[in-house]
């Protein structure tokens, strides 16, 4: 453990949560439901924008007119590269995606079909280490399926969270990816998991920038030891 951090309390906690929903609201949104689209739209959100990811998708289902995946799983790779090359680095996406369509057909996990919706039933940590031991996908991908998909408990930390958690004094200085998650899970309020992730990414989106962070700006500010006021 890193001299002098220590696991913020619950109350420091609920302290930043009630800031930031003075800032940014109180994001409501039911899950929709469909845990292979979450999948394959987070892949083709790496390294990229919102706007190219959405395009890449929407590209995807229309080339394919796909009511499942089954289409896309059996195409060739070239056709998929070709259809999301809006999102970037589409070689790699291409064939990842269709090495995670073939990876869940594969397993069985779904009798036999291609479908990640049995994962409701399964406890959190089951739901995780099946979608990690898919090829590419780690514990942001799979939280975010969990999370956005199916409304089961668990945390993304992207580079946005993980750069405003650790200036708060959230995660433990130098923590690895597997352990920013398993924090962020552990301090985030029950039933508060897509508010607290979500308001945590606008403000590193809008005031807690990577470089030349807003700090006079920032609703924060008192909070956080990174600029020294306590």
């Amino acid at each position: 453990m890193a001299a002098g951090w220590r696991r913020p309390t619950a109350r420091r906690v609920r302290a930043i949560r009630d800031r930031l929903r003075l800032v940014y609201g109180r994001p409501l949104a039911e899950p929709h439901g469909h845990p292979i689209a979450e999948l394959i739209l987070t892949v083709l959100s790496q390294s990229t924008n919102d706007r190219n990811r959405d395009v890449a998708y929407l590209a995807l289902r229309e080339r394919f007119a796909a009511d499942t995946w089954v289409r896309v799983r059996d195409a060739p790779v070239d056709e998929i590269e070709e259809a999301i090359r809006p999102g970037g680095i589409s070689r790699i996406k291409s064939a990842r995606i269709k090495a995670i369509l073939r990876a869940i057909s594969e397993s069985g996990a779904g009798g036999g079909d291609l479908s990640l919706d049995w994962l409701a039933g399964q406890p959190v940590a089951e739901a995780q280490r099946y979608l990690t031991s898919l090829p590419g996908v780690g514990r942001k991908t799979a939280a975010c399926v969990l999370l956005f998909a199916l409304g089961m408990r668990d945390v993304p930390v992207d580079t946005h969270v993980a750069r405003v958690g650790m200036r708060l004094g959230l995660f433990r200085p130098g923590a690895g990816f597997e352990e920013l998650h398993d924090t962020m899970l552990e301090i985030t309020p029950r039933g508060e998991e897509l508010e607290f992730h979500l308001n945590l990414l606008r403000h590193g989106r809008r005031t807690c920038y990577a470089r030349q962070p807003n700090c006079p700006g920032c609703a924060l500010q008192r909070m956080c030891p990174k600029i020294g006021v306590r």
